[in-house]
Formats: structure tokens, C-alpha cells, sequence
């Protein structure tokens, strides 16, 4: 069965309210949350970002059915892999055993704070696979050292672990990710409609297949605007254009103000094309129905705009969720 979950879009609310989202996106019927774990906003218009493990903790105690992930966490730079696994373990326990772990790469815009040089993308996978193994050995318990060519570990243990171990699910952005990520993971991650990302990810040997054991989790954005096409399509626009320039360009800009000048040239229409804006829920439909067919098991919808996300909750996404179900296998 095909599950739908909510984004709690950090770049978009404060903390208070995400929290409160998070209980209302439960109450609305969705299966999962999933919250961005981000420094910066994309754009300087969406105007937040907080911390989003503070956020999930009280998320963990509004909440009591659905489950919870970081999408994305990055284990490399702003933090190192053995904090990761520590806050990973005290959400799982916060939540009682309702959490995964979402890790990838990252992105300059949110790791260029910590003041170190952004490493070409293969380094940032060897740097994944040495943060993998050490946030694995934690999780098995005991006392960790580990001395990789990227990270060291002196005598580390997590001396608060959960009783389920904290499932990780990672992105991949390509093939060379999910070789190099895939063996260390539960669950496959991926930003676009592929179905090769399943097809590699099911050929790994000894990988558990998606859908018989591991999920592949994708999210798509949305502009549902209960008046306007024409409001929803300015305010994706103005707030989302960046999801335009792709993950390849994405990964490398380090400002909001990077970010408006790579999309400077995007137009209202462009957004309009590539995302489902205004009232209509049949077209969402539409828009999500390319990730079920090939084959991911679980797609997060982005609600787009912090002033909408009380009337999407209140009056949308109910029907939204019933049309989904009934349409996806």
C-alpha cells in the first residue's frame, strides 16, 4: 500500500507552528512526517529555519500514530556522524520507536557554516559511507573508536538507546550513490519520479527489495490554493522557484541570494508547468501519480506556503488523502 505523509518545511514556519502542523497533519489522516533539517531557507522570502531536532522532539509528543524522519539529514560537516546518531536515538525514544533517520550529502547553502571548504560530490559519498558506518556501530551499543581517512571516533557510546533500533534511509541522487550508500541503509530516498533508483537498489546483493522490507520515500510539492490558480502559482513562485535548478546545480550555491539569482530567470509559468497550483485536487493527483507507478512506496507532499498550511489541514488535505488512496495501487 502506497503511504502519504506530510513535510514539515522548516524553511517556511517556526518552530511553534510546525509543531502545531504536525498535529494537525496527524489528525487530518496522514501516514508520515518528514521534516528538512536546514540552516538556511532556499529563498530568503520563505524566512525560516530552525532546529529542527528541538522541533522533533516536541513533534514526538503532539503526536502518537505517525511515523517521523528527517528528510534530509547531512552526517558530514555541520555535524559529526557520532552527534547524529546520538539525536537519532533520543528521537526514537521521544517517539517510541516512530522515527527514521533521512541522511544525504547536504548542500553548500546549509554546510558552509561551519567554515570548512564544500568537498566535490564523490568525497561527500566516501565522507557518507565512513558517517554510515560509524552511526551503524552506535547503534549496535558498546563503546565505538573508529579512525577513517574522513572522521575518528575516540571511545564514543550511546548511553540512551532505543528499544527498536533507529531505521536509515539515505538519498541518492545517481547510481554511484546508491552502490556506495545503498549496502549501509534500510530505506532508498530519491528526489525524482525514477524507477531506476528501485531497480538498482533491488540488484544490490542482499539488499532487502523495496516494498518487502525497505520503502523508497519520495516528496513532491504542491500549491493548493482554495480561491486562486493565479495566488498559488505566485506564491510557488516566489517561495519555491528553486526547486527549478535541479539538485545537481542545488548542492553547490551557498546563499539564498545564490539561489534567487540562479532562479532569477524562472517564470511564473515555468512553476506552473513543473507543480500543481490552485484548488483543483484531481491535478495533485495527477502530479504525485508518476512516483507510485514507478514504484515508490511512500511520496511526503509540501504544502507550499506557511499562511496556507492551516486551510490545507482544516480543508484539503482529507479529500486530498481520499482521492490518493483510491487512486494509487
Amino acid at each position: 500500500m502506497t503511504r502519504f505523509g506530510y513535510t514539515l518545511m522548516t524553511e517556511q514556519s517556526g518552530p511553534k507552528d510546525l509543531v502545531r502542523h504536525a498535529a494537525g497533519a496527524e489528525q487530518a489522516g496522514f501516514d508520515f512526517e518528514v521534516a528538512s533539517d536546514h540552516y538556511f531557507p532556499w529563498l530568503s522570502s520563505q524566512g525560516h529555519a530552525p532546529y529542527v531536532w528541538s522541533v522533533l522532539g516536541a513533534v514526538a509528543h503532539v503526536t502518537g500514530r505517525v511515523d517521523l524522519a528527517t528528510y534530509v539529514t547531512c552526517p558530514i560537516l555541520r555535524y559529526h556522524p557520532a552527534v547524529v546518531a546520538q539525536k537519532a536515538a533520543t528521537v526514537q525514544i521521544l517517539s517510541d520507536g516512530r522515527f527514521m533517520l533521512g541522511v544525504g550529502a547536504g548542500e553548500n547553502l546549509n554546510e558552509h557554516v561551519v567554515g570548512q571548504r564544500w568537498p566535490a560530490v564523490d568525497e561527500r559519498h566516501e565522507m557518507m559511507v565512513e558517517a554510515l558506518e560509524i552511526i551503524g556501530e552506535l547503534f549496535d551499543g558498546g563503546l565505538v573508536t573508529y579512525s577513517g581517512e574522513h572522521f575518528r571516533v575516540d571511545s564514543a557510546r550511546l548511553w540512551d538507546l532505543p528499544t527498536t533500533r533507529v531505521p536509515v534511509g539515505v538519498a541518492a541522487g545517481g547510481p554511484k550513490a546508491v552502490s556506495a550508500l545503498g549496502p549501509l541503509a534500510d530505506h532508498l530516498i530519491a528526489t525524482e519520479p525514477d524507477g531506476g533508483y528501485i531497480d538498482q537498489w533491488n540488484a544490490l546483493d542482499g539488499q532487502r527489495r523495496i516494498g518487502d522490507g525497505a520503502r523508497a520515500i519520495a516528496q513532491i510539492p504542491v500549491s493548493w490554493d482554495p480561491d486562486s490558480e493565479k495566488a498559488a502559482v505566485e506564491r510557488a513562485h516566489d517561495q519555491f522557484r528553486w526547486f527549478a535548478g535541479g539538485w545537481a546545480t542545488n548542492a553547490d550555491l551557498p546563499t539564498t541570494a545564490g539561489f534567487a539569482a540562479a532562479t532569477e530567470f524562472v517564470r511564473p509559468d515555468d512553476v506552473a508547468d513543473q507543480l500543481a497550483c490552485g484548488p483543483d485536487l484531481d491535478a495533485i493527483v495527477e502530479k504525485v501519480r508518476p512516483y507510485w507507478e514507478a514504484g515508490f512506496t511512500d511520496i511526503a507532499l509540501i504544502q507550499i506556503g506557511d499562511e496556507t498550511l492551516d486551510r490545507f489541514l482544516a480543508e484539503a488535505a482529507g479529500p486530498l488523502l481520499s482521492r490518493l488512496r483510491e487512486a494509487a495501487p
